[in-house]
């Protein structure tokens, strides 16, 4: 059967996609460059003494990042749970502990608001690339910042960073909420100062609505989640330290040990750049794949088409909800989808009960809780097991959000 047919169904389905290409041949062709990425990482560094400074929550080196955990109870709770022998090692991302924003968007949105209040205090003459960055936690800083303001479109965890983060360094922050927006996160940005507007359709309009708005205001900045560049790098400064931490829990990925990594997709900035990271310090010895709800397999539909962002699951009558907020996008990114069109392995859709199965799984063996998004990638080590039995294989999920969740929302997703 056809797979928009199966789409259309909200079937669970698996895609392993026909136009992968070795990636040594076309790193060159991709619109974005390792010195780029490391220019990115560089900033950050630049950061860190101001991030230490303004959130004492962050370690000492000021660098936001996630540890990586070994959950072996988990994979053996899998295993009985499915029937299926996991080949291979199974580890967590841990983004959902990542400090600030609780989420792998504490990377993407967190980088690109400090590389626009960078770009301001230098054009301004306020900023040297050589200062102690430090001090931007100042209140003449705050003042120049007050200036200007930072908009986003969101489904929830995205609008968290970039309002956090935009409201500590002094911008004024607006951030355009779609109807699936969970309500705690609402509240939350307005406790930090943070302008909220709602809207009661989806994601694609909250951005629309929200470049629009911005594009009135020569003071106002809008952080395209649909097409940003710099999002992208955040994120894949991200996938490039993976390296050094699977190095020193002394996993070495080559050859003989490939990384196989699951990804939760929305609109597809933070599993793009983080696979496009991990791309440039792998090669071939990183499969990455594409986690998405059935109703909303946005990304997946892009590429099977070559279609990317003119077309929607509503064109192929989906309603794109889903509990799994951060992924209820009905349309791609454009630039992320032609970046993976030959570098993403695959793509799997999960149903949103599954997504609680596994929520209460791992909080019964590891004492984790992850949001239901950050759950959708747990499916794919089940599905890949399938086709590769190899038990040198490392099985990583990404964790991409759930510490911030409110304890009494947490405890009712886990009694669900």
């Amino acid at each position: 059967m056809d797979i928009i047919d199966r789409l259309k169904k909200t079937e669970e389905l698996t895609w392993y996609n026909p136009n992968y290409t070795e990636f040594n041949r076309v790193r060159d062709e991709l619109p974005i460059s390792l010195d780029e990425v490391k220019e990115a990482e560089d900033r950050l560094k630049r950061f860190a003494p101001y991030i230490k400074k303004v959130f004492p929550e962050v370690a000492d080196d000021g660098i936001i990042e996630s540890p990586i955990n070994t959950i072996d109870k988990m994979k053996a709770r899998m295993e009985k749970d499915f029937n299926q022998e996991i080949y291979g090692r199974l580890i967590l991302k841990r983004d959902d502990l990542l400090p600030i924003a609780g989420s792998i968007k504490a990377r993407g949105g967190i980088y690109e608001v400090l590389k626009h209040a960078e770009t301001l205090a230098m054009e301004n003459g306020l900023l040297k690339a050589h200062d102690d960055y430090s001090i931007l936690a100042s209140d003449d800083f705050r003042d120049f910042f007050s200036n200007y303001t930072v908009q986003v479109g969101s489904t929830g965890n995205l609008g968290l960073s970039i309002g956090i983060m935009s409201a500590k360094i002094g911008f004024k922050v607006i951030v355009h909420m779609s109807q699936d927006a969970k309500e705690w996160k609402k509240n939350l940005l307005r406790s930090k100062g943070v302008q909220v507007i709602e809207y009661t359709s989806d994601y694609s309009k909250a951005v629309e609505e929200g470049r629009r708005l911005s594009n009135e205001d020569p003071k106002s900045y809008f952080i395209d989640d649909e097409n940003s560049k710099d999002l992208f790098l955040g994120y894949a400064v991200g996938g490039m330290r993976v390296k050094k931490q699977l190095e020193d829990m002394g996993i070495i990925v080559d050859e003989e040990h490939p990384l196989f990594v699951y990804l939760p997709c929305g609109v597809g900035g933070g599993p793009g750049g983080v696979t496009y990271g991990l791309k440039l310090v792998y090669g071939d010895n990183v499969k990455c794949f594409f986690a998405e709800p059935t109703r909303s397999p946005a990304m997946l539909l892009g590429l099977v088409t070559g279609l990317h962002d003119k077309i929607s699951v509503e064109d192929i009558g989906l309603d794109n909800k889903t509990d799994a907020d951060g992924l209820a996008v009905g349309r791609p990114s454009s630039f992320v989808g032609k970046i993976m069109d030959k570098i993403l392995t695959g793509a799997f859709t999960i149903e949103d009960s599954r997504l609680y199965d596994f929520l209460k799984a791992l909080y019964q063996e590891e004492k984790i809780f992850l949001e239901p998004s950050a759950l959708a990638g747990f499916l794919g080590p089940v599905l890949t097991s399938e086709k590769y039995k190899d038990r040198n294989i490392i099985h990583m999920c990404w964790a991409t959000g759930g510490s911030l969740v409110p304890e009494e929302i947490a405890n009712s997703l886990i009694k669900r």
